[in-house]
């Protein structure tokens, strides 16, 4: 770093007075900070690197009020460095201002199979540290796990599942699988029996069904691994704990199993059943449906998430999750990103597969591509369709999409086809229709159909008032959450 940047730095830090996801920030006025192998690991440990800067008090909003000693700060830091394995090479750089010193060392980044940077006084399994914004916390078991998983290529989608024989797995399926490989591999058909490609291709280990065969082609994956599915849910706000109209805690609640394909297709089928779907007009006068989120960009997240999860005994109690919030939807799982990529650098470069025996086999059986095109195609499609850019989050050990609609329910459905189709529908147009529907006796999910937009806004945002202003009243009044509710104009 030359000395222009580090002054830049400075005041980048005293102008935003905080530290960030690369800074961090010591006083270093009376002496050596004595505890650095936090800041030191959890630097290192991610591909950015990060600066430590000397000479600044957070507790006094972040004041210049510089170093006690360059030289013997320096040579402290160094032999600080020296405790963590393997060693931190930082490199210094001095700035002056208004007399007072401040040194900044640079920490930088080491590759993902020399990870976790550790403390070696604390251990490996306590002196391991992840940067999370402007923290500093201890990895868990499960993070330091996913580096020794890389660096020694464990291949959890090839280990033989206890208990499972050939005879569960779908012969069909399996066969088809066979004929699909030995018509694009030349002369295997020829040279290998069944059995031996088989054991080739990671279907098998001494006759015994892997992780990745019981996934593809077990009759029920669950039965081996009960919590390896999808848990889907819809929640009638932008958090869990939200409650709806009859205070309910879900609108929606499924768990879906089966094999990858299987669940893929009915985690695709949750996200469309639940989904509002916009009826627009064309210049030409046409009726269009539009669904709230890209189905293609949904499928894409939820394959991604099935292919790339971690596989491994350490989150066999883990399922990948969907939740369907008023404004996004979001989809959970087991296993950072893997290997040497960053979340800048999803879809620009090509990352390293975790289940490489999996993927090729989703490959053949035609469910996934294998071409790197998951994130790129969910980026493009999201644009396409006028919504905020797909979010990726990794954080102790899982991997989250975020999928915005730019739609708060409880602000209208209505609104939001306003500003993408310039097509707007009169709010007591919206009522009259209501009402008219109701001319008889009718029931909150006849009601929903009808306006086509969620359950709870409809009740909440329509019928609510309505009732409310006498328009509208109840067959029940006395038992408002009765199932055999219905609703009709006054």
């Amino acid at each position: 770093m030359q000395t222009e940047e580090l002054l830049q730095l400075i005041n980048k830090v005293r102008h935003f007075k905080c530290e960030f996801q690369t800074i961090e920030v010591k006083a270093a006025e009376a002496g050596c900070p004595t505890r650095l192998y936090d800041s030191l690991s959890g630097f290192s440990n991610q591909n950015e690197g990060g600066i430590i800067l000397f000479g600044l008090d957070e507790k006094r909003s972040f004041e210049v009020v510089g170093v006690y000693d360059i030289q013997d700060l320096q040579h402290r830091v160094a032999e600080q460095c020296k405790q963590m394995q393997p060693e931190v090479r930082p490199l210094f750089t001095v700035a002056e201002i208004d007399g007072k010193f401040v040194v900044s060392a640079e920490i930088p980044s080491v590759e993902a199979d020399q990870r976790p940077v550790y403390y070696k006084g604390a251990g490996r399994q306590r002196g391991s540290y992840v940067r999370v914004g402007e923290s500093d916390e201890q990895m868990n078991d499960y993070e330091i796990y996913s580096y020794d998983a890389f660096r020694r290529r464990i291949r959890d989608d090839i280990r033989i599942v206890p208990g499972a024989k050939k005879s569960q797995l779908r012969e069909k399926d399996l066969q088809g699988y066979l004929e699909e490989l030995k018509s694009n591999s030349g002369n295997l058909s020829n040279s290998a029996t069944d059995e031996e490609i088989m054991e080739l291709m990671g279907i098998t280990s001494d006759g015994n069904p892997t992780m990745a065969a019981v996934l593809a082609f077990g009759k029920y994956p669950q039965a081996y691994f009960p919590m390896l599915g999808i848990t889907a849910v819809v929640v009638p706000g932008t958090k869990i704990g939200d409650t709806g109209t009859d205070n309910e805690r879900f609108i929606a609640n499924q768990r879906i199993n089966g094999t990858i394909g299987e669940m893929l297709d009915g985690a695709v089928e949750f996200v469309k059943r639940n989904s509002r779907v916009k009826t627009v007009i064309d210049e030409n006068g046409k009726r269009k449906d539009k669904p709230e989120f890209p189905i293609k960009a949904v499928r894409e997240v939820i394959l991604n998430a099935l292919l790339h999860r971690d596989y491994s005994i350490h989150t066999e109690g883990s399922p990948i999750t969907v939740c369907m919030f008023s404004d996004r939807i979001e989809v959970t799982s087991k296993g950072g990103l893997y290997g040497r990529i960053s979340v800048k650098q999803l879809g620009k470069v090509h990352a390293e597969i975790r289940n490489t025996t999996l993927a090729g086999i989703l490959e053949i059986i035609h469910v996934s591509e294998n071409r790197y095109s998951g994130i790129p195609t969910i980026i493009s499609e999201m644009e396409a369709a006028g919504l905020p850019a797909p979010e990726f989050i990794t954080r102790g050990g899982e991997f989250k999409v975020v999928l915005r609609n730019n739609i708060e329910r409880a602000a209208g459905a209505e609104s939001v086809a306003t500003e993408r189709t310039g097509i707007r529908q009169n709010n007591s147009n919206r009522e009259v229709r209501l009402l008219d529907f109701c001319k008889v006796p009718r029931s909150r999910e006849e009601i929903t159909e009808f306006m086509g937009f969620s359950r709870y806004y409809v009740m909440e945002k329509i019928v609510k008032p309505l009732l409310e202003s006498g328009q509208l009243e109840m067959t029940i009044p006395d038992k408002p959450k009765s199932k055999k509710q219905r609703y009709v104009m006054k």
